[in-house]
């Protein structure tokens, strides 16, 4: 799984200011179709400056547009995609800001402002820029012309004027930010991941992730935005996809390999996605 937004060769003129050995502001240039997963380790903040970037949290999809960013809560899996229009290629500019906990806590000493405390905070918010946060955009041009060059005190700033800019028309994203109740370091995308086929009950996927399995429900639907037994099901009928489209394995050995135990459990489920039996799946699709 990817852990940086740095979207594989085709993204040029990439570069990041530094801070305390990690990108903290980081400004990208895509012209190639992209799609992947990250899963976030700091708050983060997403502005478009050019083109048309999807991002999907669970069964949630937000489809993100010029001079719109994007707040994304750390501790969350998420999936993105560019896109472009059919009389125009891929053009993606953004930038990226990672948001440690402690420069929002010094944050809200300079600025007086209250923590702000949410029953339910959402993990995706999306606004668009406003005036002041665009002369702020543009104001990054001459930090990132020679990033190695920049001081850390001086991006620090940076990242703190930021946070002033969005203390106007951008108070929901603030409050998203100033929400700094303490999140879980998971283990939960590693242990589900690396066991997707194996038919491992919720319960002992659990008991491999050392949470109870009430627990581990509340933290994979924090991450995934999907109940777990969904996901899992929904990532092995993909992968049966994958297999009847690509080799010759017969549908018995699909379901078992996949995790299995029934197969007409699994012909019913696989039909219901994709809405055709597995066999008629490979039939149509060899046809075609």
């Amino acid at each position: 799984m990817n852990t940086s937004w740095k979207l594989k060769s085709s993204v040029t003129n990439n570069k990041a200011l530094m801070l305390n050995g990690s990108s903290a502001i980081q400004s990208c240039t895509c012209n190639e179709y992209q799609h992947g997963s990250i899963f976030l380790e700091e708050n983060t903040l997403l502005l478009l400056k050019e083109g048309i970037f999807k991002i999907r949290y669970g069964n949630t999809e937000y489809r993100i547009y010029k001079n719109q960013i994007v707040f994304l809560k750390k501790d969350i899996l998420i999936y993105y995609e560019t896109e472009s229009h059919a009389d125009h290629p891929i053009n993606i500019e953004y930038l990226i800001f990672s948001l440690k906990d402690e420069l929002v806590k010094e944050f809200t000493k300079l600025s007086e402002l209250s923590m702000v405390y949410e029953r339910e905070s959402t993990a995706v918010t999306v606004n668009t820029v406003d005036a002041r946060l665009s002369k702020y955009v543009d104001s990054l041009e001459f930090y990132l012309i020679e990033p190695e060059r920049m001081e850390a005190s001086l991006i620090k700033i940076k990242l703190l004027e930021l946070l002033f800019c969005l203390t106007g028309n951008n108070q929901k994203i603030l409050g998203q930010l100033l929400d700094l109740r303490d999140h879980f370091r998971s283990n939960i995308t590693t242990t589900v991941e690396e066991n997707i086929l194996n038919s491992l009950s919720l319960n002992q996927l659990a008991v491999l992730s050392g949470r109870s399995l009430s627990s581990f429900r509340r933290d994979f639907l924090a991450i995934y935005n999907m109940p777990p037994s969904q996901w899992i099901r929904q990532k092995r009928l993909e992968k049966a996809q994958e297999l009847l489209l690509n080799t010759t394995m017969k549908v018995t050995d699909v379901c078992y390999t996949i995790g299995f135990e029934n197969i007409a459990h699994f012909s019913r489920l696989f039909k219901s996605r994709f809405r055709y039996s597995p066999s008629e799946f490979r039939m149509n699709t060899h046809v075609a």
